[in-house]
């Protein structure tokens, strides 16, 4: 049998780790009563739209580090299903008017913005504010600018900031990110890559350039993340072009964008975001092999095929994992796998695309 041997504190080391205890108490957002951490985080979804009640919710319900602990609606109606579906407590359900008295429940650790883009620096900003850590749905917001205040709030509050780029927590998308990183097919040449569908609601917030709609902000940003990370690498400069097939319906807003990068050491992605196609693929040229991916950035069933054989890693729930891996960083005090600066990152890329589109001329990104 082990025997340990217990060194008497002094009175001067016994008020340091006191001391010690009581802050780690204060700080840390995940410490209860005797200082226990919390083993699972509460999530608030804002914002009750198609993502929160048919992919986030049910997702919630598969978590094993979150689960769903309250709402905000600005729709009596849809709070009072949620509630009942859910069984979520009065006091756990909130509005847009009363959002920032969220700071006093403890029930909720973080908050999942999934409201048109052009809300989303308001709301991640409040939420910080609360002491709440924020989850994000992309596209991030409408500009750099804005991005950055978001991310500057959320540091100044010491609360974590990550983007909803459930792909990244894809193993499918790890795989080819693998393969770039690790040169395992030689230098990427030539990048394909196409993310769409076909809307056609005429009042919807997608077709509504001030809210944050248009394709290249929607479905283009799929396109550009899967360019960027099979490529490995940042784009140094863009040219694009925008197609509106349905002027009735994309009054003000672009329904198909096409765009090219163009990468250090002359790797070219010719890439396409659109609202009037459904298409969903990404395929890559090296120099010493090819890679294809259909789809590439669905909610289920990402799968391809590469020179090095097949790539299909079969996900039970994307959002789930992107949730539930989120949720440990935060607890482990580790960063998150998709930051602000990720999101930011698309976004200063996504302003490129539009003046290059406007100007009919090649733009640099800084």
């Amino acid at each position: 049998m082990d025997t340990k041997i217990i060194t008497p504190f002094s009175r001067r080391n016994f008020l340091a780790a006191g001391a010690g205890i009581i802050t780690a108490s204060i700080f840390s957002p995940f410490s209860i009563a005797l200082g226990k951490p919390k083993e699972r985080l509460g999530i608030a979804l804002v914002g009750l739209g198609y993502y929160s009640t048919d992919l986030l919710a049910p997702a919630l319900q598969k978590t094993k580090n979150c689960y769903l602990a309250g709402i905000v609606t600005g729709t009596p109606d849809k709070a009072e299903t949620w509630k009942k579906k859910y069984n979520i407590p009065d006091k756990n359900i909130y509005n847009y008017k009363n959002f920032d008295s969220i700071a006093n429940n403890p029930d909720i650790d973080v908050v999942y913005i999934v409201l048109p883009p052009s809300m989303h620096k308001e709301f991640v900003i409040r939420a910080a504010k609360a002491g709440k850590h924020v989850f994000c749905e992309k596209p991030m917001a409408l500009n750099v600018q804005e991005c950055e205040e978001m991310i500057k709030v959320c540091k100044d509050n010491k609360r974590s900031l990550s983007i909803g780029y459930r792909c990244q927590h894809d193993p499918n998308t790890q795989e080819y990110m693998r393969i770039a990183k690790e040169k395992a097919l030689g230098n990427v040449q030539l990048i394909s890559c196409a993310a769409g569908y076909k809307e056609s609601r005429a009042d919807n917030w997608k077709v509504k350039k001030s809210m944050g709609g248009g394709a290249m902000y929607d479905m283009g940003v799929y396109a550009l993340q899967g360019a960027r990370l099979a490529a490995g690498a940042e784009p140094i400069s863009v040219t694009a072009e925008i197609v509106i097939n349905r002027p009735e319906i994309f009054k003000d807003a672009d329904e198909i964008t096409h765009f090219q990068l163009q990468f250090p050491g002359g790797t070219v992605a010719n890439c396409t975001g659109s609202h009037g196609i459904s298409t969903n693929f990404l395929k890559v040229n090296y120099d010493k092999g090819t890679l294809y991916m259909d789809s590439f950035s669905a909610y289920t069933g990402n799968k391809g095929y590469s020179t090095l054989g097949e790539i299909n890693f079969p996900v039970d729930n994307q959002q789930a994992k992107q949730m539930d891996e989120d949720a440990l960083a935060i607890m482990q005090s580790k960063p998150v796998l998709v930051p602000g600066e990720e999101g930011m990152r698309d976004i200063r890329i996504v302003q490129a695309i539009y003046q290059a589109a406007q100007t009919g001329k090649s733009v640099k990104i800084g």
